[in-house]
Formats: C-alpha cells, sequence, structure tokens
C-alpha cells in the first residue's frame, strides 16, 4: 500500500483540476507515438500514423489521448486503492490487447513533459516528485496483471 502525504494527495487533485484532458492527452499520447514509433504497433486501426503531423492531427490519437486522462482521473479519485481501480484495465491490457508493460512507463514519461510545459514554473522540484510517484503508481498497478 502506498501511503500519501497531503502534499502529494493536494498536489496530485491540483494538477488534474488545472489541465485540459483533451489538450494534455493527446499532446501525451501523440508524443509518445512519435518519440517511441515501436509504440504504434498497438494502434493499427487508427489510420495514418506515418509522420509527427499526421499522428498530432489524427482524431483518433486526440481521442484516445482523452480516454487515458479520464483513465488517470479515475486513479486521482481513488489514491488509497489504484491496483483495484486497474484491475480490469490491467487484465484487458495485458490478456486481450498484450501491451508491452514498459509502454505504460514510456507514457508516464511524456504525460510528465506536457504536465510540466502547461504547468510552467508551478512544476517546481516538489511537484515533480509528487508527480512521478502518482504515475509510478499507476504503472505498477497496470503491469500488476503481467505477473
Amino acid at each position: 500500500m502506498v501511503v500519501w502525504t497531503d502534499f502529494e494527495r493536494t498536489t496530485i487533485q491540483d494538477i488534474f483540476s488545472k489541465i485540459d484532458y483533451a489538450v494534455v492527452g493527446q499532446a501525451a499520447f501523440s508524443r509518445c507515438l512519435i518519440v517511441y514509433p515501436w509504440t504504434q504497433r498497438y494502434f493499427g486501426g487508427f489510420g495514418n500514423l506515418y509522420n509527427a503531423a499526421a499522428i498530432t492531427s489524427n482524431p483518433r490519437v486526440a481521442s484516445h489521448g482523452k480516454v487515458i486522462m479520464e483513465a488517470l482521473e479515475k486513479a486521482v479519485k481513488d489514491m488509497n486503492n489504484i491496483k483495484a481501480t486497474y484491475a480490469e484495465l490491467s487484465a484487458l491490457h495485458s490478456e486481450k490487447l498484450q501491451v508491452d508493460p514498459d509502454n505504460f512507463m514510456l507514457l508516464g514519461h511524456c504525460l510528465t513533459i506536457v504536465v510540466a510545459s502547461q504547468l510552467g514554473k508551478a512544476f517546481t522540484p516538489e511537484v515533480h516528485a509528487a508527480f512521478q510517484k502518482f504515475l509510478a503508481v499507476v504503472v505498477s498497478s497496470l503491469r500488476k496483471q503481467y505477473y
């Protein structure tokens, strides 16, 4: 079980209250598909993902980015029970979609960059540490079904 400080809880909730899920989700997911092109193999049904321009303008990428952010919001709302919150999602990604679990971490890195750019100077080292801890718990929860 993860122990959250009051600062960490407040910080994570504050971050998610300040960001536009559609904008941040699309930017983070697009960045992941561009920077780590092998992640594209799971999204063959998304159409044209041949270059950065095609990825960033793809409506299915934008839609899935928002879905990712909405899934993260579930973890924010139940920070004491993230593993249970993601149990079904973990099973889906491991058993049906067969997603390489390292991709969750890569997406988390991309999300961190986008959130940092959105928050600017407010993304202090302390805020960054709290956000990284949150993402580490999310990634661990998503990887749970793989073991």
